[in-house]
């Protein structure tokens, strides 16, 4: 007598049936999105942006997910010296060697032509430094919600 096998049950996470994909959460980091949902951006646009402030301090969270851009004080420092830093060091070491191995030109003007894009990538660079942190971070550690919970936080500013 064949006996149907039980179906498994249903899972009441809404993020259990997505895989969590590393590749996806580059993609929208790369386009400054927040990686739990893609859509809303986790910076103030650069047309709208008024300090330095703004530049380089993302938003505190997603406005559709919930999903908390800054956990803690500190959070992005890996970033700063992990992803950012080992960047446009990196960028800047290959740029003056090739300048010095390739071209006639002299030291001095090396180390003019290395520093003046390395510090314009290093500010450009930032903002995406962060955001990978951040989408690396969040394929190691989701930190999702419980199921049921509201994604966005009550009059009170707390979450139900």
């Amino acid at each position: 007598m064949n006996t149907p096998s039980p179906s498994p049950a249903p899972s009441s996470s809404p993020h259990a049936a997505v895989r969590p994909n590393l590749w996806r959460f580059l993609f929208r980091a790369l386009r400054l999105r927040c990686p739990e949902c893609g859509v809303s951006p986790m910076f103030v646009p650069v047309r709208r942006t008024r300090s330095l402030r703004d530049w380089f301090a993302p938003l505190d969270g997603c406005p559709r997910c919930g999903y908390a851009y800054d956990r803690e004080d500190g959070y992005f420092l890996m970033a700063t010296w992990g992803v950012h830093y080992f960047t446009i060091a990196g960028f800047g070491l290959v740029l003056g060697l090739v300048l010095l191995t390739c071209t006639s030109l002299g030291l001095g003007l090396s180390i003019v032509l290395t520093a003046i894009p390395t510090v314009l990538l290093g500010f450009l660079f930032a903002r995406h430094a962060k955001a990978i942190y951040l989408a690396i971070d969040h394929f190691c550690d989701p930190h999702l919600k419980p199921a049921g919970r509201s994604a966005r936080p009550t009059r009170g500013g707390r979450t139900p």
